[in-house]
């Protein structure tokens, strides 16, 4: 059993660290600058979207990450 939990914990590791690897920074910066207005009128709308799922997805894998941790260290200790 502590095995399998093991191995859960590293998948869902990997899958946190690749999901906040995958989020786009807070400030678009000099591209940001660089590409004007047109990008926040036309692409916005589906990068919103992506990056709303993206958060939900960080939370999720958060909570699982934390819970698969503890049972780590009540089954291994």
């Amino acid at each position: 059993m502590a095995l399998v939990v093991k191995v859960l914990l590293i998948l869902v590791s990997l899958a946190l660290i690749a999901v906040v690897l995958l989020q786009s920074g807070r400030s678009a910066g000099l591209s940001g600058a660089i590409s004007g207005g047109a990008e926040q009128i036309v692409g916005k709308q589906k990068a919103r979207g992506v990056d709303a799922l993206l958060g939900k997805l960080t939370v999720i894998f958060a909570v699982v990450f934390i819970l698969l941790a503890i049972a780590v260290a009540y089954f291994v200790g």
